[in-house]
């Protein structure tokens, strides 16, 4: 059980990825209520230096670690990371936050986005540990739960434009490496992506599978019907674009009830965590570089009904995929826990 303290000790599994850079930052400029923080990696980044306000903190080594003392465990350090260290952070005490797919799919273990399904967090009473959703699911979950609440939303068709961010630093260093020798008139190699991400669009996110979808496809599906509404039918196009950092996704769907947008922009309006930005005689409208990096909120904008349909919505979403999409859910969640004691 859960026990209520006025400072917390906080782990930070993958400390040295972009993440774990953005929780640090996060749990600093949100004033969360730390005790003590601890930095933690691979061996091979054992020693080094990580920033965590004013200070440079040491990172050490997950396998020399003990959990017992820590309160929150937030891993962000792949899927295999996770599958052997979270069950050990878990059972020694700590509530493992995990944003990894790992644990996402399993029944015992809440799949939870904040703003969305608040009520299934007290489920990790089951195991210790919380799944953090897909960077492409927790942003459309938030835009699309006030459509859902008022109008219940029957089928989602989406086409995610998709940051190399996402990918992690390598895919981040890729389009950077792409870009200057494309520019530079010299050789452009592939090796994280299957075709060349710089001035391109890549219709590919994770892996194909039987079905022909690939994994970061189906991953909002499962994880839409998980968290959102199980009987909400879900198709989505997953794309991989040449921007450094946010997510954008365009999304159509098809509610039970007929659609007032003046009603649906009044509970956008009371939504936190949401922004509206869709000005036409401005042409102004979420983007990637303006409103998807560095930022907390998912932006929406190109809000207008279906050409012949009073039943169908399509929206135009942004959101930044590493501190919403990943690290701010996390942390979002923990304060959730807090708040609820």
């Amino acid at each position: 059980m859960f026990k209520y303290k006025e400072k917390y000790n906080i782990a930070i599994v993958g400390a040295t990825g972009i993440v774990g850079e953005a929780l640090l930052n996060i749990l600093k400029s949100r004033d969360f209520p730390i005790n003590e923080i601890v930095a933690i990696a691979s061996k091979r980044s054992s020693g080094s230096k990580v920033k965590y306000g004013d200070k440079l903190i040491s990172v050490i080594n997950i396998e020399n670690f003990n959990f017992e003392n820590i309160d929150f465990a937030f891993f962000s350090a792949g899927s295999e990371v996770s599958r052997k260290y979270a069950p050990i952070a878990a059972n020694s005490g700590s509530i493992v936050i995990d944003n990894t797919s790992e644990f996402r799919y399993r029944d015992d273990i809440p799949l939870i986005v904040p703003e969305v399904n608040p009520n299934d967090i007290d489920l990790y009473q089951n195991t210790n540990i919380i799944a953090n959703p897909n960077c492409s699911t927790i942003q459309m979950l938030v835009a699309l739960k006030p459509i859902h609440d008022r109008f219940v939303i029957k089928s989602i068709n989406v086409s995610t434009y998709q940051a190399v961010s996402g990918s992690g630093r390598k895919g981040i260093n890729e389009l950077i490496d792409q870009t200057h020798a494309y520019l530079n008139q010299q050789e452009i190699k592939s090796s994280i992506y299957p075709k060349q991400i710089a001035f391109n669009a890549i219709p590919f996110v994770d892996s194909f599978c039987e079905n022909s979808y690939t994994r970061e496809e189906m991953k909002m599906v499962w994880e839409t019907q998980k968290i959102l509404d199980k009987s909400i039918s879900v198709n989505a196009t997953a794309v991989r674009i040449p921007v450094l950092v946010g997510h954008s996704e365009s999304i159509s769907v098809e509610t039970v009830k007929s659609i007032n947008i003046d009603e649906l922009l009044k509970d956008y309006n009371k939504f936190k965590g949401i922004e509206i930005i869709d000005n036409n005689s401005e042409y102004d409208f979420p983007n990637a570089y303006s409103n998807g990096q560095g930022t907390d909120n998912v932006y929406i904008g190109r809000i207008r009904k279906g050409l012949d349909n009073d039943k169908i919505l399509n929206i135009w979403v942004v959101a930044d995929n590493v501190r919403k999409g990943a690290a701010l859910n996390s942390i979002q969640i923990a304060e959730a826990i807090i708040n609820q004691t």
